[in-house]
């Protein structure tokens, strides 16, 4: 057999590489850790609806991370109306963030990023009927693939 090179093992040398190739492949490919990844998700707090003035119940803000979802609409188009949302603290009272200040009829998205703590809105509305929607921006981990 001219240019082949021929190893020879011993049973104790092959006992030696097969322990090593175990403990390497158990290294490489033995349990690892599940993949997690951090998941947005939007948890309905309330949902108001009516026609002129109005001030919401109190609500727990867990993140204060707001998304407030809003329409205000006119029976009579020749008139126009107004449509305020103001986000207040419910432990002192006081103003927080105007989430809405819209004339006439629309719809639209407001976010409103607080600290964490008891909400209120209060709705100061002339010549509209308004609806709006608040959901509350909640991350979790999701373990595995």
């Amino acid at each position: 057999m001219r240019g082949c090179l021929r190893i020879q093992w011993s049973s104790r040398d092959v006992g030696r590489y097969a322990v090593a190739a175990v403990t390497l492949l158990s290294i490489a490919c033995g349990p690892s850790k599940p993949a997690t990844r951090e998941v947005v998700l939007w948890q309905k707090v309330g949902s108001w609806s009516g026609r002129g003035n109005h001030q919401t119940e109190s609500f727990e803000g867990e993140t204060g991370d707001l998304r407030v979802q809003w329409e205000a609409r006119s029976d009579a188009p020749s008139v126009s109306g107004t449509l305020q949302i103001t986000l207040h603290s419910a432990v002192s009272g006081r103003p927080l963030s105007v989430a809405v200040d819209q004339h006439g009829a629309g719809s639209g998205t407001a976010y409103v990023n607080e600290d964490p703590r008891t909400f209120f809105f209060v709705i100061d509305s002339a010549n509209l009927d308004w609806s709006f929607t608040v959901d509350e921006q909640v991350e979790i981990t999701v373990t595995g693939k």
